[in-house]
């Protein structure tokens, strides 16, 4: 959402300036200019890749243009939810909450927190690390390095997209450069035309370098970044969920646990402990009154 207001802003911007200073947007329409500075940066983009990369670009991508979703309700719920299995293994024992885990979507307590189901990743993290602390055969220090393993895997997943676009960022300005260079070609070969056609043909190379640099710091750059920040936020759930799981592992009761994971999120995020507290007490209500 902010990355496609991003760019309508910067269009603009720009468009508008270079009206009002007098510029004919006739001048800047050079669609085999695009077509060659666009083609090159994506046929280099692709050799540079593999279908792995290629995947992983397609399931991130979307994140980009929408809203993200790892907001301070989803974290409310992830907590509250975390708050209510561990509490039931506390009161009726580990294995009360098997069933949960081993079938989330069709659980009462996780059809509970629409939010936190709905991320499969997450859910999966979640259920996978409480599935271990049930089986009493791994110690918190073990956990900890397998969470650390799969959680550096999926930052170096997330990596792979953000570092292929920011490579096609850093390579427009060099192709639109080219561009501008073929077009200065053109133009030199027409040295015995009259001036006016010439300034045309050198204006329409110069359009190259634009593009290149445009597309560059305007375009493709933001979207890595944005990208880059929601897999960020995604992995920040799954630390939460880990500092949250090791306090408990580690003998803290579950409300002392959830505050270890509370703390790991960013501020602007992060629930109050009151805020978490209200949350929490709400669900048990509603819960009594639904038995």
């Amino acid at each position: 959402m902010f990355l496609a207001f991003g760019y309508i802003v910067a269009l603009l911007a720009t468009l508008g300036s270079f009206w009002a200073m007098g510029g004919h947007f006739g001048a800047l329409w050079q669609p085999f200019e695009f077509v060659l500075i666009a083609g090159t940066a994506f046929g280099a983009f692709v050799a540079a890749n593999n279908k792995g990369s290629l995947s992983q670009l397609r399931i991130s991508l979307p994140h980009a243009f929408r809203r993200g979703k790892y907001d301070r309700e989803l974290y409310m719920q992830l907590m509250a939810l975390q708050h209510t299995l561990l509490n039931k293994m506390k009161r009726e024992g580990k294995n009360k909450v098997e069933s949960d885990i081993e079938d989330p979507k069709n659980s009462a307590i996780f059809q509970q927190y629409p939010a936190v189901l709905k991320d499969t990743k997450l859910t999966t993290f979640l259920c996978d690390y409480l599935r271990l602390m049930i089986t009493d055969n791994m110690s918190p220090h073990e956990i900890e390095a397998l969470m650390d393993e799969e959680i550096e895997t999926f930052r170096m997943e997330g990596d792979v997209p953000v570092a292929a676009l920011r490579s096609v960022s850093d390579g427009l300005p060099a192709f639109g450069i080219v561009a501008a260079v073929l077009g200065v070609v053109k133009a030199l070969a027409a040295v015995d035309q009259p001036p006016a056609i010439l300034a045309d043909l050198i204006a329409k190379a110069m359009v190259g370098t634009f593009l290149g640099i445009y597309l560059a710091y305007g375009f493709v750059g933001p979207i890595a970044s944005s990208i880059e920040r929601s897999q960020e936020d995604a992995l920040k759930a799954l630390e939460c969920v880990k500092a949250t799981l090791l306090a408990f592992c580690s003998g803290y009761p579950a409300p002392i646990a959830i505050e270890f994971g509370r703390k790991v999120l960013f501020s602007t995020v992060r629930p109050s402990f009151n805020e978490l507290e209200d949350h929490i007490r709400l669900i048990k209500s509603a819960n009594k009154k639904a038995a």
